[in-house]
This record gives structure tokens, sequence and C-alpha cells, in this order.
């Protein structure tokens, strides 16, 4: 079970449709971000997870088609952190873009977290081998 603490100036936690995987991060303040600039968002949203999952603060794709998403991609709210979700996005555009309180920024979305045994030794060999980006063709 995931507890959620909102503090005053939050907006609940919602999912916009019955299949939609996310839930929807809203802003808990107006403000506007200059072009090319970062801000941090608050969001009012606190989070109790067990031990085992993670949230993941995921770009909202209308918003990116505007130019306006997380400059570090998909972020990761660990399952011992009891601070604020805070929301960073970054204007990509070359004008201003204004964020209203209750506005939606981002998506929340929960996974399994996976803590695999692990050993140092030589890797096995495979046939694709060290071959990354192309590698395996179009």
């Amino acid at each position: 079970m995931i507890i959620v603490h909102y503090a005053p100036h939050a907006l609940p936690l919602a999912r916009a449709t019955v299949g939609s995987s996310g839930y929807d991060l809203r802003a808990a303040e107006d403000y506007t971000i200059d072009a090319e600039h970062v801000v941090l968002f608050k969001t009012g949203v606190h989070l109790e997870m067990p031990p085992g999952m993670e949230a993941q603060v995921r770009a909202r794709s209308g918003l990116a088609f505007k130019g306006i998403y997380p400059p570090h991609g998909i972020g990761t709210i660990d399952s011992d952190y009891r601070g604020e979700i805070g929301v960073l996005l970054k204007n990509g555009g070359n004008w201003p873009y204004e964020i209203r309180r209750g506005d939606r920024i981002a998506q929340l979305v929960f996974a399994e977290v996976l803590h695999p045994a692990m050993d140092v030794g030589e890797l096995g060999d495979t046939g694709r081998g060290a071959g990354g980006f192309g590698s395996t063709g179009r």
C-alpha cells in the first residue's frame, strides 16, 4: 500500500482515465518558465511506498509537444524519501511559458525495483557482443 500526504497547497493525484498508467502531478503554484530555463515546481505531494517500489516522474506528452519537459528524462522517487515531490521542467522553446496552479505538469508512474545479486567477473560471449548504437541494423 502507498500512503499519500498532501500539504495544504497540494492538489490530489488522479488518473485522467481508467486506462491511464500515470497519476497526474499538478503545479502547486503559478510560475512562468523563461525560454531555455529550468524551474523546480512544488507539488505538495509526499509519499510512503513499501521497500521494493519506486515512483517515476515522467513528462506529459502534451507539454513536451510544446517544448516543456523534464530536463533529466525520468526522475526517480525512492521508497525511503519522504519529502515533497518536486518536478523539474525545462522550457526548450524560444518564448516564456506560463504554468498555473492546478496545471498538470508531469505524471507519476509506480514500478517495482529489483536488487539482484552481483558478482565481479568476465562477461559471457553473445552474438552482439559490445555492439552498441545501430549494431543490430535498422
